[in-house]
């Protein structure tokens, strides 16, 4: 709906990352979804969708010391799982399918912001910023009512 601010929290780009990396589906399957993406984005700004995509990057070693934390923490077990460590094995085919997907999916209308994500202080600034940014050059407004309201009397 018009004036809705909405988060979509990247599972459209996992299709075209994960399923790769991990060979679950042909490569003339997955191959297609980018393209599919840009047409998605691309239909979604057409018709007055602003997409901004932030990419929160941290690097091998900080995940190392989060999943660490998991571990010595108590508190941080419930986070913790034994897949994390399969999918860490993967790091560097996931980093260069990321690249890829990022290259051919950052588009002059739906633009991708690789944001660095170790410090948490750092990245809500730099994401606050961009969002900040781009509301005030879309300027909103409410919309205006479709009756008089000096029209109506409440008893």
């Amino acid at each position: 709906k018009r004036g809705t601010i909405g988060v979509f929290n990247r599972s459209h780009y996992e299709d075209a990352v994960t399923v790769a990396v991990k060979h679950l589906v042909p490569e003339p399957i997955w191959s297609k979804r980018v393209g599919h993406i840009n047409d998605f984005e691309r239909m979604l700004t057409d018709e007055g969708t602003v997409i901004i995509k932030f990419f929160l990057h941290i690097s091998k070693d900080y995940q190392k010391e989060r999943l660490q934390r998991r571990l010595d923490r108590p508190d941080k077990h419930w986070k913790f799982n034994v897949a994390d460590l399969e999918e860490r094995a993967r790091w560097g085919k996931y980093q260069d399918r990321y690249s890829e997907v990022m290259q051919q999916t950052s588009q002059d209308h739906a633009p991708w912001y690789v944001v660095p994500a170790e410090r948490r202080w750092f990245r809500n600034l730099l994401v606050t910023k961009v969002l900040v940014d781009k509301l005030e050059a879309m300027n909103p407004k409410p919309p205006k009512a479709d009756f008089d309201p000096k029209s109506i009397v409440i008893e």
